[in-house]
């Protein structure tokens, strides 16, 4: 659903400064989140730490024009001449406002949900249970804050038939809002812990609190056990539905006959209004999801789910998403990886998970732990109890990470511990290199980085490097910008680790010069480039089924060919709970490799898309087969007819602006009438000129040294299996570059030379693995000297040129063991 400029105006009562005319269809309050700017309103927040005012600039050059801003820009209708700017009192007031207005559209079923923990949980069972017959929009992942619930409300569209929303809050005075933006007609408490309580007097003036949420729902749904929470949801004067679930009272609504707990599931008896007894049956046994499932039945059968489709859907039920994942780690350990969240009640979850998990080794179990945040115990009497839990399920050596954590570290009592203040501290210990044949949990708060701990970053000593000239990487940049319009947007292809460059230095590189996107082969490419800071936009061009969770964890954007990769992405998006996650389609066009029919394929497509809300999107591309040579010219312009075609008609089934892209390299110069909205930079970034083979600005330099010169008389062989015949009297010098560093080995025998003081060195004989040997004679070296094996007085295409193959082949093999050093030459 879309909104025109004008009527967002008038919803959040804004004055507005500039004329353009505009759709709004996506809400940003996070600069770094930006993927349609052409239909996106950015609020411009203020907080303690930041003020969204400061990134106006920058996203009104990447392409926003329609800002609500508490200050008008001065000048803006000259430094921002096709701009609308909302003036409000309060931009996150405006936020929630507008989300309000959008909410009053809908007449049908919203689900609320609150509670101290296991409002996720609940939401995402709820959507399992019901997304088989209707169609949910839910908050994606916890945006359950001031600012999280109107995104979240937000994405409801014409489509949807019910909507559930989390309402967390940490203070008095926050439920209210987030009431009014939500309007749920089922209201759920799922339990009242001390998540907070700091901020609040008691345990009632909390649940006060978040019983605001039921003020003027139909229906509302709490534990009708739990003496707070009876005691004062008693006191509201509520005139709705009370649909409240007990193990003990009979009468109760929902009321839970029998718990029968086995290895590996748990089956729950219950009566339903007074009806007949069922049951069903969930694939987990803790205290906490059992809990969570009673919540999830009691609304399912009130919105409609029969019992029979119930206990089918039950057995169904996947752990929420992003949490104890299992993974085979190094040297003999198992890692079950838990870093979603930090707090006691998912640490027990987690806890009894690794007890249960059947070890046949009889490995020790490990807890690697975090400081533990907003838990509303005193940390003492926290690590105690955290200490209980860990001996009670059978750890029997504890790593503990964080400021807090190690104070109290008296307070675990496991017999070996360690505490470390940070990861990084942690990962460069003895500790952690002594780590072999274990369990290990991991379980901590996202901001410790758990991420970097099954990572062992080894120094390497080589005396062979690469350059790369990084003031080369912008000239290139910027040579191919000239060719292009400037409204036109830029995908930098950084895969294969930007070419063998070093993809992380680049990428900060290409960031810093503001270009729109990165683009990298498979997830971990870009996991890894979001772990060095690198927050533009990344795209994936071969994305794997089994990385998934990684581009949703990193904000990765994955190319989709197929139906069964479509289907398949949808499917883990929703497990996410996750819902217009931007993703960009290929169409074959020619190419053959990979890719959706454009004359076949589009009318599914398009229905597929359009019968989901977890993707969208962003873009829609081919690729020429040969934009570098004009010989193939009528054929390109066959692709790009059937490229025109088929992306029009997929632009066509939707309101958002998708982005058209087909010219590579070679066809922004070669075709620039073909640009569209934006073009994809690859080789020519590197410095290769694919349609002339010709360097434009070096980028990247092989060098190596001189290890030792050997006079070889004629007659005598160099290498393996005596290929390298001498037929006179020769100085051969020996070189610490081979086959494992990415010289190829079909360069030896002298099919091709490196530089020596620039002199040409022929290679001799066969290249080994670690060692190659050079003739040198004539040539005036000595030990230690610089070797050029390709760089800016040998090109790289003089190599991939002596090997019939293209310089791709060449930049990507440099081996990872070969060291990088980055410079500017300006």
């Amino acid at each position: 659903m879309t909104y025109t400029i004008e009527k967002v105006t008038t919803l959040i009562g804004a004055r507005r400064y500039g004329s353009a005319d505009a759709n709004v269809g996506f809400l940003l309050t996070d600069s770094r989140s930006l993927c349609f700017p052409e239909e996106t309103l950015f609020f411009a927040l203020k907080s303690t730490r930041n003020d969204g005012h400061n990134y106006i600039p920058e996203l009104y050059r990447r392409g926003v024009r329609n800002f609500v801003v508490t200050d008008v820009p001065a000048g803006y209708a000259v430094d921002y001449p096709d701009a609308n700017f909302l003036k409000v009192v309060n931009t996150l007031e405006a936020l929630q406002r507008l989300a309000e207005r959008h909410r009053d559209e809908f007449n049908i079923p919203i689900i609320g949900i609150t509670g101290s923990n296991g409002k996720t949980m609940v939401k995402e069972w709820l959507y399992q249970l019901l997304s088989p017959q209707l169609y949910v929009t839910r908050s994606p992942r916890s945006y359950n804050s001031q600012i999280g619930v109107p995104l979240s409300v937000w994405l409801m569209d014409d489509n949807t038939q019910v909507g559930i929303f989390e309402a967390g809050i940490s203070q008095p005075g926050e439920m209210l809002a987030l009431r009014d933006i939500i309007q749920p007609t089922i209201a759920v408490l799922t339990n009242l812990g001390d998540a907070h309580q700091e901020n609040f007097s008691s345990m009632e003036e909390k649940c006060r609190e978040k019983l605001i949420l039921f003020h003027d729902a139909q229906t509302v749904v709490y534990n009708e056990d739990d003496a707070i929470i009876n005691k004062v949801a008693g006191e509201f004067n509520y005139q709705g539905e009370r649909l409240c679930w007990s193990l003990k009272d009979s009468k109760a609504p929902m009321y839970v006959k029998k718990i029968e707990k086995k290895e590996a599931s748990s089956t729950i008896h219950y009566i339903y209004k007074g009806g007949k007894e069922n049951r069903y049956t969930i694939p987990f046994i803790d205290d906490a999801s059992i809990t969570n499932s009673i919540i999830c039945a009691a609304v399912a059968l009130h919105v409609g789910v029969s019992a029979e489709q119930l206990a089918e859907r039950m057995e169904q039920l996947e752990p929420i998403a992003m949490r104890l994942e299992v993974k085979e780690g190094r040297h003999g350990c198992t890692l079950i990886n838990d870093s979603y969240n930090s707090d006691i009640n998912s640490l027990d979850i987690a806890l009894d998970f690794m007890n249960r998990r059947p070890d046949h080794k009889g490995r020790r179990r490990t807890l690697i732990l975090s400081d533990i945040f907003q838990s509303g115990e005193e940390p003492a009497e926290l690590y105690h109890e955290v200490s209980d839990l860990a001996r009670k399920r059978g750890v029997v050596k504890f790593i503990g990470i964080g400021k807090v954590i190690s104070e109290y570290a008296d307070e675990i009592q496991i017999a070996e511990k360690f505490f470390f203040e940070s990861v990084g501290a942690f990962i460069h210990s003895e500790v952690f290199k002594s780590l072999r044949d274990e369990v290990i949990l991991l379980k901590g708060a996202r901001s410790f980085g758990f991420d970097q701990i099954t990572e062992l970053l080894v120094q390497k000593v080589h005396e062979t490097v690469l350059e790369v000239n990084l003031g080369a990487v912008v000239k290139n940049l910027n040579y191919y910008r000239s060719f292009m319009k400037t409204e036109t947007k830029l995908v930098c292809m950084i895969k294969a680790d930007a070419y063998g460059a070093g993809s992380v230095e680049v990428a900060k590189t290409l960031q810093d010069h503001r270009v729109d996107y990165l683009a990298v082969a498979v997830a971990d490419e870009g996991a890894m480039l979001r772990g060095n800071g690198i927050t533009s936009n990344i795209m994936i061009m071969n994305p794997e089924m089994s990385a998934f969770k990684t581009m949703f964890d990193y904000d990765l954007e994955p190319e989709v060919y197929s139906f069964r990769l479509l289907d398949a992405l949808v499917k883990a998006a929703e497990k996410e709970g996750i819902t217009g996650y931007p993703v960009h389609i290929k169409l074959d066009t020619g190419m053959h490799r990979l890719g959706f029919d454009p004359e076949k394929d589009m009318d599914e497509l398009i229905d597929r898309l359009k019968h989901q809300n977890a993707i969208i999107p962003r873009s829609v591309f081919s690729h020429f087969v040969g934009s570098d040579d004009n010989s193939f010219d009528d054929f390109s312009a066959h692709q790009f007819q059937l490229f025109d075609e088929g992306s029009k008609k997929l632009q066509a089934a939707f309101d958002h602006k998708i982005l058209r892209h087909i010219d590579n390299s070679a066809g922004i110069e070669h075709f620039p009438e073909r640009q569209l909205d934006m073009c994809r930079l690859g080789l020519g970034l590197y410095g290769i000129n694919s349609r002339n083979n010709q360097i434009i600005n070096n980028v990247s330099t092989l060098k190596t040294t001189i290890l030792q010169l050997r006079n070889v008389p004629a007659g005598d062989t160099v290498g393996y299996s005596r290929k390298g015949k001498i037929d006179h009297d020769s100085v051969i010098a020996a070189i610490p570059i081979g086959y494992a560093d990415g010289l190829n080995r079909h360069l030896g025998n002298r099919h091709c030379y490196c530089l020596v003081n620039g002199k040409k060195a022929e290679y001799v004989g066969n290249i080994c693995m670690d060692v190659a040997m050079i003739d040198v004679t004539g040539i005036d070296c000595k030990e230690g000297d610089s070797v050029e094996i390709f760089g800016d007085h040998l090109p790289v295409t003089v190599l991939s040129d002596a090997l019939d193959t293209i310089p791709y082949e060449v930049l990507t093999g440099i081996s990872n063991r070969v060291k990088r050093v980055y410079y500017q030459d300006d």
